[in-house]
């Protein structure tokens, strides 16, 4: 049978019926290409339409080559998607005519081929084709170079899909024959061979292969042969090995290190910007051995001098003008991805990231080093950032910028020099350097704010005000960007001054093109976030809403410039509570269509998903986080819009939707609209509990966080009457108290809503009190006093007089977390005295001595001052 199936002849018809569907297929007509879909589907009912694909592919060498690989992709496709259902013959048919024409003429057909190899490979096809790697391995000694390189890219292909595999004992371990065989292609005479080869062994690096293992100091020493290779693509992939090779076999590389670092030095600075990049990784991978401390630290002193000095390398003769500005989190170097199609720049993105590599790798070092790194930046420094040509001023102001979280303390003694230098910087001629003065500047935002405000905060200020008004696009979204941050470290230190702040960011809404609004969006968010109610002045909310309105009324439902102004009205209706009052209608039923139209859309996907799309439910989350500034910020006023809207059954179903994003925001609305208007949510809770219950998962952080202060916020208002409820939430809240590693955020509102349960149905809480109390205190002991820490006391006072018993064990935990009140309420005072001394009394005055001696001092004396105990 075999036989007659290797003999396969295409029916002449058959064959031109096919090679007109190939070519449809490269229509650019969408309706051509769904006919085309659809016939290709109904193709595939019939056994031998693989064997039309593969002998397109392979033999019909008539045809032209892009019809001839797309014959073989859309096999490949068939292949993924329905293997198992081809019969024997024509599998086999396919697997002899793919090994026999790996060494097509053709580098497309070749790789189509080899895609096509690694595809059926990685069906759990390499158990079953047994005679594969033996047979690509012997062609790799082929003397076609057409047939060696092929069978070479279908090699890296399995070992970069397959690698796993490859290393186990289900394939009888070929790697112990594959990988010697791959070092002697090292010194190929042709670069396409060599950077195979590289890339092939490159593979077994990180998961520490055996068979690689075995032969490391072989593979090193061929490495350093191709130091120099003259093919790019090989010197990437020796640098890409060597920065694997300092994660797992540091001690092989020791050796050699002083002249591996002095190589990574040069091919940081390599003409080719992918061989660059790669390089720089080594310094960030290098920064996170420990080794390194006695590298630097030793020795004589040039070789102590190259390593953090290498970091020149952010010598700017790559330029891209495009800011490392981010959304404002813990380090600056990481930039957002921007998925604008609208980078208008000449010059491409990579030399941008060679910068941004050197820039990161520099701020790992200064974290890694702290102060230790400056002797070798500063007299650097000091001669990039007063050079005369600004391309390299530019670069020393990038610098100043990375190494500004790892180096503040030591750094503290020239700012007073250099920030005044950088707002100088701000005004340059030049763009690019305005652009990164305002990013560095941010970086060292903290230090501004903590120093007199007429120094360098209101100069700063001033002069980034100026630069969201810049004429350069890229200064302006620097400067917002900056001028967020600095509002996050300022808060109200901002106050006096925001007249004048509102004046420029207003101005700049009809100045600013389409991507800077988004980013002016989130200043202006950030602005309400940081001085809160203080925006709540008549002037002020006359300048901000109008704008603000303005652009709510020109954006459509379905365009996503609605995401960053929704989350930008959320701050501002919290922060302007009931300034907000007049704007709230339109926005308050345009947000609830949002989540009505978002649910409506979900709905008729999961029906018919081929009929329609998926809804984007970013529109949903955003529109329901704005509802929850609305109810925060507006409080009881929210309550007839409320009663007017369908928004309780519209959160029922967002409650439950698959996406966590939207239960997160969902709960947070909850407990928002059970703070201001209960009466709508009361008839809903029955239903609301079990669903809260079950999101008390910790594998979603901040679902299960908010879920948890829902609950609290539901047990103040119900008092007695959540009874019923408690046993659908208790066991777990106790169950993430006492888990190791959960954040603190979660933690803390575990603990609240603990205290909070209690303190409405002690009967209930306090028989499980032994089983929480201890992390309950630990957790609440560092939070400020306010109401949620009140209502969480009062529960854990009322829960130890019914069950005092059950805190005995753990009451110096107690006592701390006592001690962490400033001033509370005078009822709770009293709560706290009356069990301080009714503990006291209980053990007598000598076992209370021995106890309290164990308290450490300031714990003793507070509350000796404030309990008399």
């Amino acid at each position: 049978q075999t036989k007659m199936e290797y003999e396969w002849k295409p029916d002449e018809q058959g064959l031109q019926q096919i090679l007109q569907l190939l070519k449809e297929s490269q229509s650019p007509d969408t309706t051509i290409q769904r006919t085309v879909q659809q016939k290709l589907e109904q193709l595939n009912q019939y056994p031998d339409f693989n064997n039309y694909l593969i002998f397109v592919l392979t033999k019909l060498k008539s045809e032209d080559e892009p019809t001839r690989s797309l014959s073989g992709l859309i096999l490949k496709n068939n292949v993924k998607a329905h293997f198992q259902n081809f019969p024997n013959g024509v599998t086999d048919f396919i697997k002899s005519e793919c090994l026999n024409n790996i060494g097509d003429s053709s580098p497309l057909i070749r790789a189509t081929v080899g895609i096509l190899i690694t595809t059926i490979a990685s069906k759990g096809e390499l158990q079953n084709w047994p005679d594969l790697l033996p047979k690509l391995c012997s062609l790799l000694d082929s003397e076609d170079y057409n047939t060696c390189e092929g069978a070479f890219g279908a090699l890296q292909k399995i070992c970069e899909d397959s690698a796993e595999i490859l290393d186990s004992d289900v394939l009888d371990r070929p790697l112990n024959i594959m990988i010697p065989k791959f070092l002697q292609f090292f010194k190929h005479s042709s670069p396409k061979i060599r950077s195979h080869a590289v890339a092939c062994v490159n593979q077994f690096i990180i998961s520490r292969t055996q068979a690689l293992m075995l032969h490391i100091d072989s593979f090193i020493e061929n490495l350093f042969a191709l130091a120099g290779d003259e093919e790019p693509e090989v010197r990437k992939n020796v640098c890409r090995a060597l920065v694997m090779l300092l994660e797992v076999r540091m001690d092989r590389l020791l050796p050699h290190m002083h002249n591996i670092v002095e190589y990574m030095l040069q091919r940081t600075q390599d003409q080719d910007e992918n061989v660059a990049l790669e390089a720089c990784e080594f310094w960030l991978t290098l920064a996170e051995q420990p080794i390194l401390f006695l590298l630097i630290n030793a020795g004589d002193v040039e070789e102590d001098e190259t390593i953090p000095d290498s970091e020149q390398d952010i010598r700017p003769r790559f330029h891209r003008s495009r800011t490392v500005a981010q959304q404002h989190d813990e380090d600056g170097i990481e930039e957002e991805d921007d998925d604008d199609d609208e980078i208008d720049d000449d010059d491409t993105i990579s030399d941008w990231n060679l910068r941004k590599c050197s820039a990161a790798a520099l701020d790992v070092l200064a974290n890694v080093y702290r102060d230790e790194l400056l002797p070798h930046i500063l007299p650097l420094l000091k001669e990039l950032l007063f050079h005369h040509e600004w391309v390299v001023k530019e670069s020393g102001i990038l610098v100043l910028g990375a190494i500004a979280e790892g180096c503040m303390q030591g750094m503290i003694p020239y700012l007073p020099e250099l920030i005044p230098h950088l707002i100088q910087c701000l005004s340059d001629k030049k763009a690019l350097v305005r652009s990164i003065t305002c990013w560095t500047l941010s970086r060292y935002a903290h230090w501004v704010v903590s120093q007199p405000p007429d120094t360098y905060l209101k100069p700063l200020m001033t002069e980034l005000l100026k630069r969201i008004l810049d004429s350069n696009k890229r200064v302006q979204e620097a400067a917002c960007s900056a001028f967020a941050t600095l509002e996050e470290e300022a808060c109200t230190e901002l106050v006096p001054y925001l007249a004048y702040i509102l004046d420029t960011l207003v101005f700049a809404f009809s100045k600013y093109q389409h991507k800077n609004l988004l980013i002016l969006y989130d200043a202006i968010g950030t602005l309400a976030d940081s001085v809160g109610h203080h925006l709540n002045k008549p002037e002020y909310i006359q300048m901000l809403m109008p704008p603000l309105i303005q652009k709510w009324n020109m954006l459509k439902d379905e365009d996503k410039d609605l995401f960053p102004l929704l989350e930008c009205l959320s701050s501002v209706a919290t922060a302007l509570q009931s300034g907000f009052l007049p704007y709230c209608e339109p926005v308050y039923q345009r947000c609830v269509n949002l989540v009505q139209k978002t649910l409506a859309q979900a709905m008729l996907n999961n029906a018919q998903p081929d009929q329609y799309e998926a809804p984007d439910k970013d529109f949903m989350i955003v529109a329901l986080d704005l509802l929850s500034g609305l109810a925060e910020g507006l409080g009881g006023n929210i309550e007839q819009l409320v009663a007017r809207s369908n928004i309780l059954t519209l959160m029922y179903q967002c409650m439950q939707d698959k996406m966590p994003e939207v239960r997160q925001s969902s709960f947070a609305l909850l407990g928002d609209l059970t703070k201001a208007c209960f009466q709508h949510v009361k008839p809903c809770i029955a239903d609301f509990m079990p669903i809260l219950g079950t999101n008390l998962n910790p594998e979603f952080i901040s679902v299960c966080n908010n879920a948890t202060w829902a609950i609290g916020e539901i047990s103040i208002q119900m008092g007695i009457e959540m009874q019923p409820y408690i046993p659908m939430v208790l066991h777990q809240l106790v169950e993430i108290i006492n888990r190791p590693n959960t954040p603190k955020t979660l933690l803390e509102n575990t603990a609240i809503t603990i205290g909070r349960l209690g303190y409405v149905c002690p009967q209930e809480v306090a028989p499980m009190l032994q089983q929480f109390i201890r992390p309950w205190c630990t957790s609440l002991r560092n939070i400020r006093d306010n109401e949620e820490k009140d209502s969480a006391f009062r529960g854990i006072c009322t829960m130890i007089s019914v069950n005092p018993s059950g805190v005995i064990q753990d009451f110096i935990f107690f006592c701390d977390a006592v001690a962490s009140w400033i001033n509370p309420k005078d009822d709770l005072r009293d709560m706290f005295c009356k069990i301080l001394h009714g503990f006291k009394n209980q053990v007598g005055d000598e076992n209370w001595r021995r106890f309290s001696d164990q308290f450490p001092l300031p714990l003793k004396e507070r509350l000796a001052a404030f309990y008399g105990v």
